[in-house]
Parts: structure tokens; C-alpha cells; sequence
């Protein structure tokens, strides 16, 4: 039997050990889950016009959002889904926010895909759905035509009028 001491400074004598340290626990599902209906109040209470997102149907991970575009804007007026699909360790990582409804914007692929740094490397915890809702609405207005993932559509948006002509036109193809 090993002697015990209370002397602060004699150690245990402990071999290192050559298994690899445990991993951090991922966030539980149920935390997740309150986190999202959390969200999901914050969002329906805070009477923010002009977004709104909502659970599928029984999965709180899978959510459809809607934006539309701001006063002022080339996009004002137009009407967005989107898809978002949280991880399960939410908000740790951000959800992959996608474009349903097709959107004609230098930092928006043909896919939907959104290039947007709060959905990357600037993703905090502290973000929320209606965060990034309010920033991909922002996005629409004041697009970085600097890192694009639409050309096209970047190289347009020094030119208003024409590129207002084509969101209008996609808006109508789309909504026919």
C-alpha cells in the first residue's frame, strides 16, 4: 500500500501514459435541440421584417428560411428561401446556409452556395439564426465583389440598372 503524505510537494509517481488524450465531448443533442427552439422564439418574437426561418417539419436540424431584399436595393421587394442545416455541434460550427430560390449576387454560386465569413472562418457561438439571416439580407445590398463566387454577376454590379434588369428577370422566371 502506498504511503500518503500531506505534504504538497511529494508527487504521485504516475508512468505516462501512451494512450492518446480523450477527445472534447461534442455538445449534447439535447442542448443542441433547446438551443434551436431557443432560437426559434428569439426569431419568431423579435418582429424583424422582412426574414423569417422555421424547423421541416419534425427535424429541428433542417430549417427553411425566408429573406427579402432590402429597401433601396436592387433586391428590394424580391423574396429568398433558403435551406439552413445545423450540425450536431451546433453553434460550435456554423449551419451550411444555402440559396433555394435562384439569386443572381457576386458572393452566391449557381448551386446557392453563400460566400459569407460569419458561415466560415469569422463563426462565432455567439451567432444566431436571426444573425445570419440579417447578414445574408445585408449581403444582398452590399455584396464583396473583391472575393466573388458569381464573376458574372460581380463584374455587373458596378452597373445598376442592368443588373436590376436581370434579378427581375430571374425573379419572373422563377416565380412563373
Amino acid at each position: 500500500m502506498a504511503n500518503i503524505t500531506n505534504d504538497e510537494t511529494s508527487q504521485p509517481n504516475i508512468a505516462p501514459s501512451k494512450q492518446p488524450l480523450p477527445t472534447l465531448k461534442t455538445v449534447d443533442s439535447q442542448s443542441v435541440l433547446r438551443r434551436l427552439q431557443s432560437e426559434l422564439m428569439a426569431l419568431m418574437m423579435s418582429g424583424d421584417s422582412g426574414i423569417s426561418a422555421f424547423p421541416e417539419e419534425d427535424n429541428i436540424f433542417l430549417w427553411k428560411g425566408t429573406i427579402t431584399g432590402s429597401k433601396d436595393t436592387v433586391f428590394e421587394d424580391t423574396e429568398y428561401k433558403l435551406s439552413l442545416s445545423f450540425p450536431n455541434d451546433y453553434p460550435f460550427k456554423p449551419p451550411k446556409v444555402k440559396f433555394d430560390t435562384t439569386c443572381f449576387h457576386p458572393n452566391v454560386d449557381v448551386h446557392g452556395n453563400i460566400c459569407l465569413d460569419i458561415l466560415q472562418d469569422k463563426w462565432s457561438s455567439a451567432y444566431d439564426v436571426r444573425t445570419i439571416l440579417i447578414s445574408i439580407q445585408s449581403l444582398l445590398g452590399e455584396p464583396n465583389i473583391s472575393s466573388p463566387l458569381n464573376p458574372q454577376a460581380a463584374q455587373l454590379w458596378s452597373n445598376q440598372e442592368e443588373y436590376r434588369k436581370v434579378v427581375e428577370k430571374l425573379h419572373k422566371s422563377a416565380s412563373a
